[in-house]
């Protein structure tokens, strides 16, 4: 099984060198879906390429964190409307702007169109031939393709715990309209591996956030902010990143 011990390592020495600051402050809630390999709830190996940054972030600033597991819908509505709750990975989108308070982007996240036949080149393309898109509920898929132009009977949501790998074998969906790293991940841990995946080009990305109730405290976001600046400048965000690229492309 993939693991990333050095990083396990490196996540607890962060978090054992800012123990008396973390009890002090006391455990912040984290909202995370399990949403592999962005953010893993339960994993040997790590949080995912988002969580495992957000949660060095706060080791470092000298917050212990409390994950909280909880559909992705009621998750929004929980951290928009509580305080000082963080939420990950979030999407920064026009319609989410004036609901939270954005604290700093982990990483970019693009997406593209995955089908078994000949891929799309673009959205116009993809609205004359797909008539069922399968979109993950309540992520900023929906939204792109909604401003994009696509009819609401093109999308379908895809609650989590379905697999859209299976969907897309049984042509219950034409294309799967998601971020590039979770389809490969979900793709090759999938019995439809079988068959040859197709992908269009890229053709919307936005950052991924670590995000914050829109009541959230200057201090909690100010540090926050600081310490992931600080991995990133450290080159240890992208190391932590990168520990995930071989569930993506595992070797044959």
């Amino acid at each position: 099984m993939f693991t990333v011990p050095h990083f396990k390592h490196l996540l607890f020495v962060l978090t054992l060198s800012a123990a008396v600051c973390a009890a002090a402050a006391g455990p912040v809630k984290l909202y995370l879906p399990d949403a592999p390999p962005l953010t893993f709830h339960d994993y040997e190996g790590g949080n995912g390429m988002v969580g495992d940054v957000v949660l060095a972030a706060a080791a470092r600033s000298g917050r212990l964190t409390e994950i909280i597991a909880e559909p992705w819908l009621r998750a929004q509505a929980t951290v928009s409307k509580g305080k000082d709750l963080l939420i990950i990975p979030l999407s920064r989108t026009p319609q989410r702007e004036a609901r939270y308070t954005w604290i700093a982007p982990i990483m970019l996240l693009e997406r593209a169109f995955f089908s078994l036949d000949e891929p799309v080149a673009s959205f116009a393309e993809a609205r004359r031939r797909y008539q069922r898109i399968g979109v993950g509920l309540g992520t900023a898929q929906v939204e792109t393709l909604r401003r994009e132009g696509f009819a609401e009977q093109q999308i379908v949501q895809i609650r989590l715990g379905e697999n859209p790998a299976r969907l897309l074998e049984l042509r219950r969906i034409d294309a799967w309209f998601t971020g590039i790293d979770e389809a490969l991940y979900i793709w090759h841990k999938s019995a439809a591996r079988r068959h040859e995946l197709r992908m269009s080009p890229p053709l919307a990305s936005t950052d991924l956030y670590l995000a914050c109730s829109l009541d959230c405290d200057r201090q909690l976001v100010t540090q926050l902010r600081d310490a992931i600046a600080q991995l990133d400048h450290d080159g240890v965000s992208q190391r932590l990143r990168q520990a995930y690229r071989p569930m993506l492309w595992p070797t044959p």
